[in-house]
């Protein structure tokens, strides 16, 4: 078994154990930090496919802006981090089903794509092609734009929310 192999089991093991944990757990805010270790083994997994740029966005996007969004949206909100509050797993009897044939699913699609096609070759240029994409005015800069905004109004809402009256 190589380095690579070896590598890529560890990063499955903690991005999927932890995506369990995200769903498993009572406490929202021990979900969010698990949430942040499933981001950090798919950025490891993006490292392994030598997709530089993919593992980079997924720490400074993912783990660096979303998931520290979220865990300041739970510690603003009152009363989430009650303990005496039930937590919401309440529906696991419909979930478990739900998720046995999705994942039947997923291992029989693997199961039938027994052929592999061989990757196209990246350009040179694919980096450069990509910046210039999304800060062209006809590309992805509207959207990116309109994410942050949204982001920045969920955050003030947040505050809003968790603000003594």
């Amino acid at each position: 078994m190589t380095l690579e192999q070896i590598l890529f089991l560890l990063f499955a093991a903690i991005t999927l154990g932890a995506a369990l944990m995200v769903v498993l757990r009572r406490n929202v805010f021990h979900a969010a930090l698990f949430m942040i270790l499933s981001f950090f083994g798919v950025a490891g997994l993006y490292v392994l496919l030598e997709a530089p740029f993919l593992a980079a966005v997924q720490l400074i996007i993912y783990i660096g802006g979303i998931a520290i969004l979220i865990v300041f949206a739970i510690m603003l909100t009152r009363d989430l981090m009650n303990p005496n509050i039930p937590g919401a797993i309440d529906q696991w009897k419909w979930a478990a089903p739900v998720a046995l044939l999705l994942c039947a699913m997923l291992i029989w699609m693997a199961l039938g794509w027994g052929r592999a096609t061989p990757a196209a070759p990246v350009p040179d240029n694919s980096l450069h092609l990509l910046g210039r994409t999304l800060v062209d005015a006809e590309g992805l800069a509207l959207p990116f734009e309109v994410a942050s905004v949204l982001l920045l109004v969920a955050l003030i809402g947040a505050v809003t929310v968790a603000r003594e009256r």
